[in-house]
């Protein structure tokens, strides 16, 4: 990748790739909680140890910071799945009537 460095696309391809992760982030977590609730917070926590790993791990500047970019916005989806919940209760966003009793409690 040393045409990055060569025409300085570092800084925008990292911005443009946390764009789109963050971005990609959001129709999961309202997906997620609609078909499984809370209860798959802790996929989130296991894929962001894993991309804090990758990051310690990986010496190209680029990839690393992709991941701990990864990491957190997983980290940041535990924290949304709780409040997509509290979403859906207010009426927000759909109801999974599968789930109907989880939101009663």
């Amino acid at each position: 990748m040393d045409w990055l460095n060569t025409y300085h696309l570092g800084g925008i391809v990292i911005g443009i790739c946390t764009f789109l992760i963050i971005g990609l982030f959001h129709p999961v977590v309202v997906k997620a909680e609609y078909y499984w609730g809370t209860r798959c917070w802790w996929i989130f926590l296991v894929l962001g140890i894993a991309g804090i790993i990758g990051s310690i791990l990986i010496s190209d500047i680029l990839i690393s910071t992709l991941l701990g970019v990864f990491s957190f916005s997983s980290f940041w989806t535990i924290k949304e799945l709780f409040e997509q919940r509290e979403r859906v209760r207010k009426g927000w966003f759909p109801m999974n009537p599968k789930r109907k009793k989880e939101y009663e409690s």
